[in-house]
C-alpha cells in the first residue's frame, strides 16, 4: 500500500534520498543532540501492516497499534486496558479501558471499537487458527463504554499473554475498514500507538512520525526513517557512511555476526546483544523419502558438529541448545535424552538404516543415493554459512547435503507446502515459547507441521497439545507439556544449534537502546539523542 502517491511521493523520495547522503561522513558522527529523525535500516519492507493479518512487518505493526495488554520483562501488563478482571471459573475476562484515548484519526477508542476489531479477528478464524486464542473466543461484549467483556468457551490459560502479542489481537480505527472486516485488506493503517505511518513507497522507505496526541509517554524522537536496503553488507556501509544511526535483528538479516564483532571490538558505536530470546534449530522433515525414518534423523543429529557452529559461526555469541527449547522457558525444565557430536554412532546408525558407503563417498541403498536438500533465507548470510558447516557434517558420514538458498517468500511457501528435506528453524521465542509457538505445529502454515506429519503418533500430538491450551491445573499442564516435548526430542525432527539473542549497534548518542520480551519488535519509543 502507498501513502501520498503521484509528485507529492516523488518528492518525498528526493527529499528522503538527500536527507540520507546528507548524514554522510563526519557530520553523522558530530553533536547528535538536536537530532529529531532516527535513520533505521532493515532488508525488509514494512509492506501491509493490517495488524489483523500477517504480511506486514512486525516492528513495524508495533510501532502503530496497541493491544488491551503487552508483554513487557515478563509480565504481562496493562496497554488500551488499565486493568481486568477474570471470573472464578476463568471464562469470563472484563477489561476497564483507558479513558480519552482515540485512534489518530480521531475516532474514539471504546468498548464498540474493541468489539469491532474482536468480531473481525474471530471473522477470519481460519486464518489465524494457529493461535488457540482465537478458537476459544465464545463472545465478544459491550458492557458500557469503557467496559469491555471477553467470554470464552473453556478457561484458557495464555489469554492474557496472548493479547499482548503483534499481532492479531491490535486495533484499528473503525474508519479503516471495509465492507465491515479487515480480512481482504484495510483502508488505512490507523492506530492509537505512538507513532503514525506518514509516507511509504513500497521497497524503498517509510517514514513514522510521533504520535502527538498519544495517550502515553510521547516519544523524543519525532520521526523514524525506515530504510530498504537489499543486505546486510550494504547496511553495513551505510552505518560507517553515516547514513544510518541503527541496525537492529535477531535473525542476521541486519547484522551478521562477524560484522557485530568488528563493530564491537572498533568501538566507534554502541553495541547492545540481549538475552537469549528463542532457539535456533535445523528442521528435519519426518514425511520425506530419506528422512522418514528415524534412524536417519538420529544419526543427522549425531552428525552436526555444534561446537563449529557455536565457535567458529556464531562467535561464541549464543549459547549451544542441546534441546530443542531452553530449559528456562517455562514448562521446558524436562530432563531430555540429548545428543553429542559423534560421527562414528551416527554412521552406525546409517548402516543400521541400510544405507552402506558407496564408491564416491555417498552412502546408497537399494539403488538410490543418500542425498538430500537444505534449504535457507538466501538473504540471511548467517543461515548459509550454517548450512555450509552442516553440509561438510553430513559428508563425512556419507550424506550428500545440497544446499538450497532462495528469497524469503519462497522459503516460507516451502515450509507450508512441506517440500523440503531440511530446514533452518527459529522458534518464536519469548513471549510466545512454549504456548503459542507449539500450539502452531498443529496447523499446516509452517515447517513445524510439515516436519511432523509423518510421524506416528501426529493425531495424538496434536489433540493433546489442544488439551494442553485449556488445562487449568497447573500440574496436569506441566506433565502434558512433558509428554509432547518429550515425544517430539525422541523423534529427532529438531536438530537444536543454539539459543539466539537479538543485536543491535547504534551511533554514538542514541541513547535509549533496549528489547521488548518479543524479538520481532524494536522500541523505537525509548530511544533518545544526547551528547
Amino acid at each position: 500500500m502507498k501513502l501520498k502517491k503521484g509528485l507529492a511521493v516523488v518528492m518525498t523520495a528526493v527529499l528522503c534520498a538527500g536527507m540520507f547522503a546528507g548524514c554522510s561522513g563526519a557530520s553523522a558522527k558530530s553533536d547528535v543532540s538536536t537530532k529529531e529523525a532516527l535513520n533505521y535500516a532493515c532488508t525488509k519492507d514494512i509492506r501491509d501492516i493490517n495488524p489483523h493479518l500477517y504480511s506486514g512487518e512486525m516492528s513495524a505493526q508495533n510501532m502503530v497499534f496497541e493491544g488491551l495488554t503487552k508483554n513487557e520483562g515478563g509480565e504481562v501488563k496493562p496497554a488500551l486496558a488499565e486493568s481486568w478482571e477474570i471470573s472464578a471459573d476463568g471464562l469470563e475476562y472484563t477489561f476497564h479501558l483507558r479513558k480519552g484515548v482515540t485512534f489518530t484519526d480521531g475516532a474514539p477508542f471504546n468498548a464498540a471499537a474493541v468489539k469491532l476489531n474482536m468480531d473481525a479477528i474471530l471473522g477470519n478464524a481460519e486464518r489465524h487458527s494457529w493461535l488457540d486464542m482465537v478458537n476459544e473466543i465464545k463472545e465478544n461484549v459491550v458492557v458500557d463504554d469503557h467496559t469491555f467483556k471477553l467470554v470464552l468457551k473453556h478457561p484458557y490459560y495464555p489469554t492474557l499473554v496472548e493479547l499482548g502479542l503483534t499481532r492479531p489481537f491490535r486495533f484499528i480505527s473503525p474508519n479503516c475498514f471495509v465492507n465491515g472486516t479487515t480480512k481482504e485488506g484495510v483502508s488505512g493503517y490507523i492506530g492509537t500507538g505512538p507513532w503514525v505511518l506518514s509516507e511509504h513507497v513500497d521497497n524503498q522507505y517509510a517514514t513514522f512520525t510521533q504520535n502527538e496526541t498519544y495517550w502515553g509517554d510521547k516519544t523524543k524522537i519525532k520521526t523514524i526513517n525506515w530504510k530498504v536496503m537489499p543486505d546486510s553488507q550494504t547496511i553495513l556501509l551505510a552505518l560507517q557512511n553515516g547514513e544510518v544511526d541503527l541496525l537492529f535483528g535477531a535473525d542476521g538479516d541486519q547484522v551478521d555476526l562477524d560484522s557485530y564483532k568488528k563493530l564491537e571490538d572498533e568501538g566507534a558505536y554502541k553495541t547492545y546483544i540481549s538475552e537469549p530470546v528463542a532457539s535456533r534449530a535445523i528442521l528435519i522433515n519426518s514425511n520425506s523419502p530419506i528422512t522418514k525414518d528415524i534412524k536417519v534423523r538420529e544419526a543427522i543429529e549425531y552428525a552436526v558438529n555444534k561446537e563449529n557452529i557455536i565457535q567458529g559461526i556464531l562467535n561464541n555469541s549464543e549459547d549451544q541448545a542441546d534441546t530443542l527449547l531452553s530449559k528456562d522457558v517455562p514448562y521446558c525444565d524436562i530432563d531430555f535424552k540429548t545428543i553429542a557430536y559423534n560421527q562414528e554412532k551416527a554412521q552406525q546408525l546409517l548402516d543400521e538404516a541400510g544405507w552402506k558407503p558407496g564408491s564416491d563417498g555417498v552412502r546408497e541403498k537399494d539403488g538410490q543415493k543418500c542425498e538430500i536438500t537444505l534449504s535457507y533465507n538466501s538473504k540471511n548470510a548467517q543461515e548459509g554459512t550454517i548450512a555450509t558447516s552442516i553440509q561438510a557434517d553430513l559428508a563425512a558420514v556419507g550424506i550428500k547435503m545440497n544446499i538450497l538458498g532462495e528469497e524469503k517468500q519462497a522459503f516460507l511457501d516451502r515450509q507450508k507446502t512441506g517440500d523440503f528435506d531440511l530446514q533452518y528453524s527459529l522458534s518464536w521465542g519469548t513471549p510466545y515459547d512454549p504456548q503459542s509457538y507449539v500450539s502452531s505445529w498443529r496447523i499446516p502454515a509452517h515447517g513445524d507441521y510439515q516436519a511432523q506429519v509423518g510421524l506416528e503418533k501426529k493425531q495424538w500430538l496434536d489433540e493433546t497439545i489442544t488439551k494442553i491450551m485449556i488445562e487449568s491445573d497447573d500440574s496436569k499442564r506441566a506433565d502434558m507439556y512433558k509428554e509432547v516435548l518429550t515425544y517430539i526430542n525422541d523423534q529427532y525432527v529438531y536438530v537444536p544449534i543454539s539459543y539466539s539473542k537479538t543485536k543491535a549497534v547504534g551511533i554514538k548518542g542514541l541513547e535509549g537502546v533496549s528489547f521488548n520480551d518479543s524479538q520481532y519488535e524494536i522500541p523505537f519509543e525509548k530511544m533518545y539523542f544526547s551528547n
